[in-house]
């Protein structure tokens, strides 16, 4: 299978000229709204699009093997993995080109190489240790690939001199590869939008997908398009990025992890009252997540579109029965909350949850595919609940600060090595993890945050908590440190960790 065939790469050629200056100038939107928002510490709906929120319309309805989402298991396109996921069980695989894969050339090539395998129910992988992995019989999740988000580049692949759009370069392969052999097969080209900050930017998707269509011969709204609502901004932006999408409008997903990420980016240097205690403690029920969510929810159901729940990153232990309990009791009861709000599905990270997410859905869907009919006319969220971070319960601790120095460094030294999806502390982590631990690290040392002990957090401090972190490591993870010195450290707040990491990688 030749992925860069000329055919291929001419058609990514193709959409990084017609489409990238303009994502290009919302890159740079970006930092002229975070610049509004570090002066004035506030966010709002938008003026000048009322009236896509006051409007009466709808998404087109699902297609048939996506109507079914309640259960959605996430992972990397890593070839064992990808197995492992599609034999799960799940109605989805998120097939994650994005934060759970490190975008070493290979890792690119390969994820695409195992997606075209996939798509045709080719895929098999014989391990070192003599175990063969193959798909087995029946029906199989239905594939929905997420690509990279707008930020990121692709130096490997230059057209008119300069890096791709990383995003550009996945979604095209993966449509020029797959579209019509996914439509010959009863399905369709289905992804994931990640990092979406605003409706302009799922505006240029629409636009991407049209020309795309048209260059395939697809008909029209064969693409259809979930959209992470993982930043703060696209919070308050819903309806329009439904709105914007159009045909191509499917859900909305609840990017949880990289919400947080994105708060505490956007208001970091905004003072206290929008400092969060230790990542531990912020959970689904503090008032500001409660708003997001059920927001999410009537907005999707008022327009027809799918809301998924967020991630259930626990690692069931086949070895140990109490961390076994403890996770699975976790994990039902964020599931049972999602349910119970309305979702229609949630993402695990694990084939051993799938039955446990599958239970809690079956129980409230009843025998229906999804909570479609479901309206929460009982939902009327304000910007002020959205932004209501000093309500959330919990203090900074020792404990906290050490936990996000560990898990930062950990999690960076596997993505420098080409695995993106880390089991750490019995958690499958992401790119958002690591982002939200050295996000709070400079929030805290910024805006002077105490321990409860009444020990200020300092640079002096991080450092000594890193040189103990380091011992127990070793020295192979030097150049996580170095990162992590780089991304949490330094005067200057750097927009995403994965900018600076992909200099370093290849």
């Amino acid at each position: 299978m030749e992925i860069l065939s000329a055919e291929a790469r001419a058609f990514v050629e193709d959409l990084q000229r017609r489409f990238g200056p303009r994502r290009d100038e919302l890159i740079a939107r970006r930092a002229d709204r975070r610049a509004e928002i570090a002066q004035t510490g506030r966010l709002d709906f938008p003026v000048d699009t009322a009236e896509i929120r006051r409007d009466e319309w709808r998404v087109p309805p699902p297609p048939p093997d996506l109507a079914d989402r309640r259960v959605e298991i996430t992972g990397p396109t890593e070839r064992k993995m990808a197995i492992n996921a599609l034999n799960s069980g799940a109605k989805v695989w998120l097939a994650d080109l994005e934060d759970a894969n490190t975008p070493h050339w290979s890792n690119v090539i390969s994820g695409q190489v195992n997606l075209h395998d996939a798509v045709r129910r080719t895929i098999s992988f014989d391990a070192p240790d003599g175990r063969h992995y193959a798909l087995t019989d029946g029906p199989l999740p239905t594939i929905v690939m997420r690509p990279r988000g707008w930020h990121l580049p692709e130096r490997h692949l230059r057209v008119d001199g300069g890096p791709a759009v990383g995003a550009l370069v996945d979604a095209g392969l993966y449509l020029f590869h797959n579209a019509r052999e996914l439509v010959a097969r009863g399905s369709g080209p289905y992804l994931y939008l990640p990092k979406t900050e605003s409706h302009l930017e799922t505006r240029l998707w629409r636009d991407v997908f049209e020309h795309a269509e048209g260059a395939l011969g697809l008909e029209p709204g064969t693409i259809r398009a979930t959209v992470l609502i993982e930043t703060i901004t696209a919070a308050f932006e819903m309806d329009e990025i439904l709105w914007s999408l159009g045909p191509y409008a499917a859900g909305l997903n609840a990017g949880r992890w990289d919400y947080l990420f994105s708060i505490i980016k956007n208001f970091r240097d905004r003072g206290p009252s929008f400092v969060l205690p230790d990542r531990a403690a912020v959970t689904m029920t503090a008032p500001f997540m409660r708003a997001y969510t059920e927001l999410l929810v009537a907005t999707c159901h008022r327009r027809g579109a799918m809301a998924i729940g967020g991630m259930a990153a626990f690692i069931p232990s086949r070895r140990d029965a109490d961390v076994n309990a403890v996770a699975l009791a976790k994990v039902r009861d964020d599931k049972e909350r999602e349910a119970g709000d309305g979702f229609d599905g949630s993402w695990v990270a694990h084939p051993d949850l799938v039955g446990v997410c599958q239970e809690v859905f079956d129980r409230v869907l009843a025998g229906r595919p999804n909570q479609l009919d479901r309206r929460r006319d009982d939902v009327d969220t304000s910007a002020a609940q959205l932004l209501d971070i000093a309500a959330t319960p919990g203090v900074v601790t020792e404990a906290g600060l050490r936990g996000n120095v560990s898990v930062a460094v950990r999690y960076l030294a596997s993505w420098l090595a080409g695995n993106g999806a880390a089991a750490i502390d019995n958690l499958m982590e992401d790119a958002a993890t690591a982002e939200i631990a050295r996000s709070q690290i400079w929030q805290w040392i910024h805006n002077g945050t105490n321990l409860d002990s009444g020990l200020p957090i300092t640079e002096a401090m991080v450092r000594r908590l890193l040189d103990e972190e380091m011992e127990r490591l070793g020295p192979e993870y030097a150049p996580a440190r170095g990162l992590f010195e780089r991304v949490a450290l330094s005067e200057d707040y750097v927009e995403f960790l994965t900018l600076p990491a992909y200099e370093l990688i290849d």
